[in-house]
């Protein structure tokens, strides 16, 4: 997760665009954000806890001056959940100051921290300032550093990083987090973890950046770095088709809500059920929950209306209301529900504990059948690259058989997606994805995280 941006606009305010890029990234973490912007001379940052909205203001933006800036709004994984952990880290060199902004997950922080000057300190618990360390220690120009340090770096990690004139924007050699460029019509290049933030801010999508690629960006135009790691093949992470992306995001030339869209009509043809109605879980299963009913020909209603923000207060409900779990976030449409066989599309079962309570949630508006289809495989397997799943322990698929999933659930039956037919949806080859939550398989992950007797 996390969503992370650069701008370099001359003669623009990178700040401004880069807070509604931000906005636009906001589904991809909401615990911390910050922008830091740079004049030429000075690079100033601006970082809170909570939602971008409640971070900053007119007064905060005016601050942060100048053409060139970057932007994160996080999501935690390695890390604790504290404002110095907050993104983006600035960093000084002999070579000058920047800012540093980093979606993913390293699996050798260790092998990093221990390759750091005895004399290092570091002020964060997170992954993203060793690698920022290891930049500042490495030797040369910048782009020298970055080549330095994706060599040595292992896991996921797409990265935006400014200079006081330079924006540079690279991600791992096997390309598990999005990243992608954009160029504004008036000169100037803009970075986001999703091309849906391109066209909020005003910029034309031109590409991912690939695998193992560093782009460098001046006021002169572009330049791009391939950095070669014999290792590496294509892995990005299957979960942004399945639940991470906005849907009006393109990923490799693929929309992600035609994915959604083919995920549901393939989970039809493998999973048809004798109903009345299909619905989805607002709002990552909608697609999927259309393709089925698109599929199957059966009518597409809305069964439960998500309330918005309820997630996103910072009040705790009561213990009452807590009781009340999926009530807080759900209403069910009584009317479309009563007496109705109801086919419930969602994207994915992770621990196991929500789907019990919305079927409850369903049985008790009326349906008199629910059915259960999920537009993914089991997830059987922790991540290790960026995605805060559960362990083994608690993984529902990865201790239960489909059939006992169900019963836990109360549901009248369950179908999940096979990966063959995830695969066909995503437009993508079996080598181009990590799968690894679904088939314990993961991209230059070290042995011990490959096996589960070694993890849980």
């Amino acid at each position: 997760m996390c969503g992370i941006t650069g701008i370099l606009t001359p003669g623009r305010d990178a700040a401004r665009l880069a807070y509604f890029g931000l906005y636009a990234l906001q589904h991809r973490g909401q615990e911390s954000a910050g922008i830091a912007a740079g004049d030429g001379g000075t690079i100033r940052s601006h970082k809170d806890m909570g939602l971008i909205g409640a971070i900053f203001d007119e007064e905060s933006l005016a601050q942060l001056s100048g053409h060139i800036a970057v932007g994160h709004t996080r999501y935690s994984t390695t890390g604790s959940s504290i404002v110095v952990n907050a993104q983006p880290l600035l960093e000084t060199t002999e070579i000058g100051d920047f800012a540093f902004a980093h979606n993913g997950n390293l699996t050798n922080t260790d092998e990093l921290r221990e390759r750091l000057s005895p004399s290092t300190t570091l002020q964060a618990t997170s992954d993203s300032e060793v690698m920022a360390k290891a930049i500042v220690e490495a030797p040369g120009t910048m782009l020298d550093r970055i080549e330095h340090v994706l060599s040595i770096a292992r896991g996921a990690y797409s990265i935006v990083l400014a200079t006081k004139d330079e924006l540079f924007a690279f991600r791992d050699p096997w390309g598990v987090r999005p990243l992608c460029i954009g160029a504004f019509e008036d000169g100037g290049f803009a970075v986001a973890s999703e091309s849906c933030a391109l066209p909020t801010i005003g910029a034309r999508y031109l590409r991912e950046v690939e695998p193992g690629e560093i782009i460098r960006i001046t006021p002169k135009g572009m330049e791009s770095t391939v950095v070669v790691n014999e290792s590496a093949f294509p892995a990005l992470c299957m979960f942004e088709y399945i639940y991470f992306a906005r849907p009006d995001s393109t990923l490799n030339g693929r929309s992600i809500y035609m994915a959604r869209y083919a995920m549901g009509r393939e989970l039809a043809k493998e999973h048809p059920v004798d109903a009345d109605v299909v619905m989805a879980i607002p709002d990552s299963a909608v697609p999927g929950g259309i393709g089925y009913a698109a599929q199957s020909g059966l009518p597409y209603i809305e069964g439960l209306i998500k309330n918005r923000y309820i997630g996103r207060t910072f009040i705790s409900p009561d213990q009452d209301l807590r009781a009340r779990g999926v009530q807080l976030k759900f209403n069910p449409v009584v009317e479309n529900l009563r007496g109705q066989r109801v086919v419930v599309v969602d994207d994915s079962i992770v621990r196991g504990t929500t789907t019990p309570r919305i079927v409850k949630l369903l049985r008790e508006a009326g349906a008199r059948e629910v059915h259960l289809r999920i537009t993914s495989p089991p997830i059987k397997h922790p991540c290790y690259l960026g995605v805060d799943m559960a362990t083994y322990d608690e993984l529902i698929a990865a201790n239960y058989s489909i059939e006992e999933i169900r019963v836990k659930a109360g549901a009248d039956s369950l179908g999940y997606l096979s990966l063959e037919g995830l695969i066909a949806a995503s437009g993508r080859k079996r080598n181009e994805m990590c799968l690894g939550c679904l088939t314990g398989e993961y991209p230059n992950v070290p042995a011990a995280h490959s096996a589960r007797a070694m993890v849980g």
